[in-house]
């Protein structure tokens, strides 16, 4: 079948080589079959080579299925799915929590239609549906028992602000919200400490446990001293420096427009020539044209809004470059000194791989050797280097504590492109559930409403399309209470209709 979605037979009306044929039950019964079998081959190699990290044993059910996912999803089903479509038999669009179930169902109906004895046994509803349940059990172990106010999680950030505030967490706990974020990037333990004091008299009042979920800061790759010439801003076309931290003195100004320091000096000896930096969210990007022994020379390819205005403290992204940083910094294992003992998880910046995910575990279990396993892992994705790596990363972690996946928009946007990122978000809600482990939608959710008071219709849509992951992350602004009242609703009136990818057909009451 065509790639060219304008030439589907739904876009022309005319039906493309083939769907005017009958459908050769048989040979498709065969397929399936042919299918299956490889998958769980497939499958059961793949999950060998995880082995050395499946301790926990709840996700080794979680562990096969992704698996059998990957290996399914490995081959272009599509000539598959209309056949299939065409006599009332699942399009396979729908089976991440269950794969070798459905494969197992569609066997049995094809063999019924074929007329042959089929290979499969009956799939019970509790062995077809388990993967949902188990979906639900993990999520409750990362982020405690859901709350009646809405189907889905949610994960709020602690401003500063917190701190000196008990009302704060009072009417977060009445709201029902599950978690609560803090952000080991700002304040300091004597803040997180009265922080976490005011959840539990929150929980105290209220009857409801909220689960404490501290974020250490990673590695910074952030601008450091700024230097402009003339207007102080960078445009398109413009040559652009970037020196290690007290390098910017070493770049003649008669030759250079712009100049900014990296906080984190030593990514610089990892970029080639022809690599992309953007900084500032993608405000603006750059290409690479060389590198000196004290920084890069860059030339601005893009500049949001005609030019950009560069500041300190604004974050650096290198997208194409297979940047090789510790994931713990030194200041991140002192706050785990704190966070091991008082968090309830952990969430996980900048992690790459699977090495990663071990390192953390090993400072964990030197904190807490008898029930390191109990604390919860965020798992942060927002990076490319993260992205491909996500499969291995998922298994180490979930393969030993309970696990969530954070999809960190912002970053991974930057990284991967805008584009990319509404696709990517899709795939890692898939192996999520693949892999029975929860999702939680991040960045800028109602960002305008909890910031200015009112919603754009633009983040409405995006709030409603958070539906299908397990938890929804706020963050922090004046209006936050009003968005959460506004989530409510929303998300209670989106799981009428949907459930994951799965649309629920409940009487349509608008005509």
């Amino acid at each position: 079948m065509s790639d060219d979605p304008a030439r589907s037979s739904e876009a022309t009306g005319q039906p493309l080589p083939g769907e005017d044929l009958p459908v050769d039950v048989p040979v498709l019964h065969a397929e399936i079959r042919a299918l299956l079998k490889a998958v769980r081959e497939e499958g059961r190699s793949l999950v060998r080579q995880w082995e050395g990290s499946l301790h926990q044993p709840d996700f080794r059910p979680g562990a096969e299925n992704l698996a059998c996912y990957l290996a399914l999803r490995h081959r272009d089903l599509r000539p598959l799915q209309r056949p299939l479509m065409l006599l009332g038999l699942s399009s396979l669009g729908r089976l991440e929590s269950r794969v070798l179930p459905v494969l197992e169902s569609v066997e049995r109906a094809l063999a019924a239609l074929a007329g042959r004895p089929a290979e499969e046994p009956l799939v019970s509803p509790a062995a077809f549906f388990e993967g949902e349940r188990r979906l639900a059990e993990r999520t409750r172990a990362v982020l405690g028992p859901a709350s009646p106010q809405r189907p889905v999680h949610l994960l709020v950030t602690c401003p500063s602000e917190a701190a000196d505030d008990p009302a704060f967490m009072r009417k977060l706990a009445e709201r029902g919200v599950e978690a609560v974020r803090i952000n080991c990037a700002h304040d300091g333990r004597e803040a997180w400490q009265r922080m976490i004091a005011h959840v539990r008299t929150a929980e105290a009042a209220t009857g409801r446990r909220m689960k404490v979920i501290m974020d250490l800061g990673g590695p910074k790759i952030r601008t450091g001293e700024v230097r402009v010439a003339g207007a102080h801003r960078v445009a398109e076309g413009d040559r652009l420096v970037v020196t290690a931290p007290g390098g910017i003195g070493a770049v003649a100004p008669e030759w250079v427009r712009a100049s900014v320091e990296c906080t984190l000096g030593g990514v610089l000896g990892m970029v080639r020539p022809g690599e992309r930096l953007f900084i500032d969210d993608g405000k603006l990007g750059a290409s690479i044209e060389r590198v000196e022994p004290w920084g890069v020379v860059a030339r601005v390819t893009a500049a949001a809004g005609g030019s950009v205005k560069l500041k300190p403290e604004k974050g650096i992204n290198f997208p194409d470059t297979d940047l090789h940083c510790a994931a713990l910094t030194d200041q991140d294992r002192q706050d785990l000194d704190f966070v091991a003992q008082h968090a309830d998880g952990i969430g996980y910046s900048f992690v790459q791989s699977a090495q990663d995910v071990a390192l953390l575990q090993e400072e964990l279990e030197r904190r807490r050797p008898d029930d390191w396993r109990s604390l919860s892992l965020i798992l942060k994705i927002e990076t490319t280097r993260a992205v491909r790596a996500l499969p291995a990363i998922l298994t180490r972690a979930a393969g030993q504590q309970p696990t969530a996946i954070m999809i960190a928009r912002g970053d991974l946007a930057v990284e991967i492109g805008f584009a990319r990122m509404a696709e990517m978000q899709e795939e890692i809600l898939w192996l999520g559930e693949a892999a029975h482990v929860p999702v939680i939608w991040a960045t800028q959710v109602l960002e305008r409403l909890i910031k200015k008071g009112a919603p754009s219709r633009g983040e409405m849509t995006d709030a409603a399309m958070a539906a299908r992951a397990e938890c929804v992350m706020l963050n922090k602004g004046p209006y936050l209470h009003r968005a959460i009242a506004e989530l409510d609703s929303l998300l209670g009136r989106m799981d009428e209709h949907q459930h994951k990818k799965t649309p629920r057909l409940r009487r349509l009451r608008s005509w």
